[in-house]
């Protein structure tokens, strides 16, 4: 599995809305909400096979009231 880290940015008003939204789909780890240029951090794993893009694009990106993301790939844990 590969560890993948998605910063969200939502519409004004509607982060709670897209982390209940998040949270039905069960695809993540773990969902915090933040402060700074972005609303939400989501921590999700993608199966080794699936291409990562797809797997954020399938699972994510249709959810009402998201405005931007910044995917962030990781390598190695220490």
């Amino acid at each position: 599995m590969k560890c993948v880290f998605v910063q969200i940015r939502c519409r004004p008003g509607t982060a709670y809305k897209v982390a209940e939204q998040i949270v039905l789909r069960e695809i993540h780890s773990e969902l915090y909400s933040t402060s700074g240029a972005h609303d939400l951090l989501l921590k999700l794993y993608v199966p080794e096979e699936a291409d990562t893009g797809q797997f954020i694009n399938d699972g994510l990106l249709d959810i009402e009231g998201i405005e931007r993301t910044q995917t962030t790939l990781t390598f190695k844990a220490f």
